[in-house]
């Protein structure tokens, strides 16, 4: 027992559970409440297409038994009451064996998830949110202290979110070597957050400061985690100061919440642990066999983040047991939004009532105030952003997603803040158009009370119609 496990860390252990629980429970919640449109039967990217094209061995699903809108749901929602039992303690009232089967519940569901969500799911946090669960699983319960070889792993996991995240932004944008990425950054995120505006305004010596503290934090700070305590104790409670920071100042779905989760794996919390048994010897060889098979597979990430070519937010395996991470590479210098509209004239013209869709967390309204959303992910959202970077992101979703708004869809009205057209009268023709927005001055907020400004750039895309339908007489 003295070898293989850590009484210390019984509340670091119960405090990371809880948490990792309650993420568990924002992602399945996303997913239940968003899938139809996204992936549906009649979604923007279907399910069903999905597993007709890619060999089950690829993306390993429950869905290639069946993926239909019921099942997805029963999934989902299933999801999110395991969630919830483990979230409220229910591990600890099962035997040791059962406990470990339960942990692993919601990765199998998620997992199954994150295999067919194609480019709604290409998110780092999606396969941290895995790897991280998977090894949960194996952390035991109160039966037992935590064993050591798996706190050594999440704190390998939480090096290299950080690590690779800092030496990616090194080795890419010139700006995090010179210090002013943060001049645009908090302007030109994914999806700002109620306090962006503010945050974007800060004096550009502190935005310096904040650029070489993210290095420290990042490149220094995570070799820390490997050291004695209390000073790995230390790291990890500075690691999680700065992802309460990256918290107030943007809407970055549970990036920030799951590392601050696994920052919390590796605190020393007071108290006194409770009595348990030693360890059993099944579960000692089956740790060290998960240990040694993770370790084994470490290896393309460990070789990913000293390679020139780094690369962020990839899985070496099926199962995203395994995963490279990293963030903003590469920080845009201006903000682009496309902007969905509609008319109800069967001629449209530039002089036609030309009528706004309105999003739930994209910029839009040049006086609606960001919200915040994190945890929580808005997907469409945040593809919104990648298509205004490039046509070439949306591809394989924004015609169809014309085509449910042409249609007055309501499960795809549902991820919008504001249709501007009634349920019964769709729109007869959707166009596009690019603008670049920028944040406000403190003198134009207070005479205008609008926290963006806007200027047309070009044409996304024509006024668009759907195939076959007749003009009004």
């Amino acid at each position: 027992m003295n070898w293989f496990t850590a009484p210390d860390y019984w509340l670091s252990r119960l405090v990371f559970q809880r948490a990792l629980a309650a993420v568990y429970l924002v992602a399945f919640l996303t997913a239940a409440l968003q899938f139809r449109a996204l992936l549906g039967e009649r979604g923007m990217l279907p399910i069903s297409r999905f597993v007709t094209l890619v060999p089950f061995k690829r993306a390993p699903s429950l869905f290639y038994l069946r993926h239909s809108d019921r099942f997805f749901a029963t999934c989902a929602w299933a999801g999110c009451a395991v969630a919830a039992a483990l979230l409220a303690g229910a591990d600890s009232e099962l035997p040791l064996w059962a406990g470990i089967l339960l942990w692993l519940v919601p990765w199998m569901l998620y997992l199954s998830i994150v295999n067919v969500g194609q480019t709604w799911y290409a998110f780092g946090w999606e396969s941290l949110l895995l790897e991280t669960g998977f090894l949960a699983a194996f952390l035991g319960n109160d039966q037992v202290a935590p064993p050591v070889v798996v706190l050594f792993l999440l704190r390998w996991i939480l090096f290299r979110v950080e690590f690779g995240a800092g030496l990616i932004k090194l080795r890419g944008d010139a700006c995090w070597r010179k210090l002013t990425c943060l001049y645009y950054h908090h302007e030109t995120q994914p999806m700002p957050g109620p306090l962006s505006w503010f945050f974007h305004h800060l004096p550009k010596p502190l935005h310096r400061v904040e650029a070489a503290t993210n290095h420290v934090t990042q490149l220094v700070v995570p070799v820390l985690l490997f050291t004695p305590q209390p000073i790995a104790s230390a790291a990890a409670a500075l690691m999680i100061v700065t992802q309460l920071w990256l918290v107030l100042s943007g809407n970055f779905s549970w990036l920030n919440w799951i590392t601050i989760v696994l920052a919390l794996s590796a605190l020393r919390l007071p108290g006194s642990a409770p009595s348990v048994t030693s360890a059993p010897l099944w579960y000692e060889v089956v740790v060290l066999a998960v240990a040694a098979l993770l370790l084994f597979l470490s290896r393309h990430p460990a070789v990913n983040m000293v390679s020139r070519r780094q690369v962020m937010n990839r899985s070496f395996d099926p199962l995203h047991l395994v995963n490279t991470y990293g963030a903003f590479g590469s920080v845009s210098r201006e903000r682009f939004e496309v902007v969905v509209e509609g008319t109800l004239d069967d001629v449209p013209r530039e002089d036609s009532e030309w009528r706004e869709y309105e999003f739930k967390g994209k910029p839009g309204d040049l006086r609606h105030w960001p919200r915040q959303f994190a945890p929580y992910h808005l997907r469409l959202d945040w593809l919104m952003w990648f298509a205004a970077l490039s046509p070439a992101y949306a591809g394989e979703w924004f015609g169809a997603l014309v085509e449910r708004l042409l249609e007055n869809d309501r499960d795809t009205l549902r991820l919008l803040r504001r249709s501007p057209f009634p349920p019964d009268t769709p729109p007869r023709h959707v166009r596009a158009r690019l603008f670049r927005y920028r944040y406000t001055s403190w003198q134009e907020l207070r005479r205008t009370g609008a926290c963006w400004r806007r200027t047309y750039v070009r044409e996304y895309l024509p006024p668009t119609r759907l195939a076959g339908v007749a003009q009004r007489p």
